[in-house]
């Protein structure tokens, strides 16, 4: 007999369904949003002003998605959601500071790097955990809690790694990401909180929403900072390239070094490595300048390209290890 399957259930695999759609053509769009704020700054330049809104409706979208059971797990299994935290915060800051030494980079493109470092996990980190095979539910929480934590940790750490680059005015970006972040992501919570019932019939749109958001903001600070893609744009790309693969890289080597299995360690280099680029690119346009903005813009559209190929490359590890496990178990049934 089939179990039925209830309203919330059916939410919850149509949003699957739907995240898993929305992160594989998701590169496309961006890459798309990318060249659209390159061919046409003149046209998309007046975007810029409304990217904080733009921002905001991710955030809210995020909220919508969380449950309070996610945030359980803080209770239930703190350990590894501490070491994905602080992993976090302190993985991708310090690559970042060590990428832009290296390279030299000036000021304004050195700063973007390393607000994109200070960022909380990204908004589609927990559909490629979901693709890699990792905890899902530990890559919520992870997500959750870093973002809800950024307006703390991403001004503070902005300051003190960035602030003899450029004046950084900490106070303000922590008003910037409460207002952006934190009271929208506490809203969505509330609104699903309040009408369930309402809510698990939009799940699926909300992937789409996160797209789309992101799409319009990446256009708006590309607009803003064209003329100097031609003259750094290859420079910028290696940096993100460099700072999103080392970042997956340590990040699960950091949870082997506890000792934590393999579906946690996959879970906590894809949390650590995919940033909310989303919110550095804003607030570097916000509290900073467009080229500032540019490293978040470019890591938008490659972290999303190399978390489907990591997610790839965790499956094709996963079904090597069940081949081996079945020929293991084939052989002591041959013997026996």
């Amino acid at each position: 007999m089939t179990k039925p399957v209830n309203t919330q259930q059916q939410g919850r695999s149509g949003e699957d369904r739907s995240a898993r759609i929305a992160v594989t053509v998701f590169p496309v769009i961006i890459i798309v949003a990318f060249l659209i704020g390159f061919l046409f700054p003149t046209q998309t330049a007046p975007l810029a002003q409304y990217t904080n809104v733009a921002l905001g409706i991710i955030m809210f979208a995020m909220g919508i998605t969380l449950t309070i059971p996610d945030f359980a797990l803080v209770v239930k299994r703190p350990l590894p959601i501490l070491l994905g935290v602080v992993a976090q915060y302190v993985i991708m800051p310090a690559i970042a500071v060590a990428l832009v030494f290296i390279f030299q980079l000036p000021p304004e493109l050195a700063v973007g790097v390393i607000l994109v470092g200070c960022a909380p996990g990204g908004t589609s980190s927990n559909v490629i955990t979901y693709l890699a095979k990792g905890d899902v539910a530990l890559s919520v929480t992870m997500t959750s809690v870093s973002t809800l934590l950024a307006p703390i940790f991403t001004p503070l750490l902005t300051l003190w790694l960035a602030g003899t680059l450029l004046p950084v005015d900490a106070g303000s970006m922590a008003m910037s990401i409460v207002q952006m972040v934190l009271i929208p992501v506490v809203a969505g919570l509330l609104v699903r909180w309040l009408l369930r019932t309402w809510v698990d019939k939009i799940l699926p749109l909300l992937p789409w929403v996160s797209v789309l958001g992101i799409s319009y903001v990446v256009v708006a600070v590309v607009s803003g900072s064209a003329d100097r893609i031609i003259e750094a744009g290859l420079l910028v790309l290696a940096v993100v390239v460099l700072h999103n693969g080392l970042g997956y890289l340590l990040g699960y080597f950091a949870a082997r070094v506890f000792n934590y299995p393999e579906r946690v360690a996959r879970t906590t280099s894809v949390e650590v490595g995919m940033q909310n680029s989303g919110l550095a690119a804003t607030l570097a346009a916000a509290h900073f300048n467009p080229v500032a903005a540019l490293p978040a813009a470019v890591f938008s559209v490659w972290h999303n390209i190399s978390g489907g190929l990591l997610a790839l490359f965790f499956r094709y590890r996963s079904a090597r290890q069940e081949k081996r496990e079945l020929e293991v178990q084939e052989a002591h049934r041959n013997v026996s």
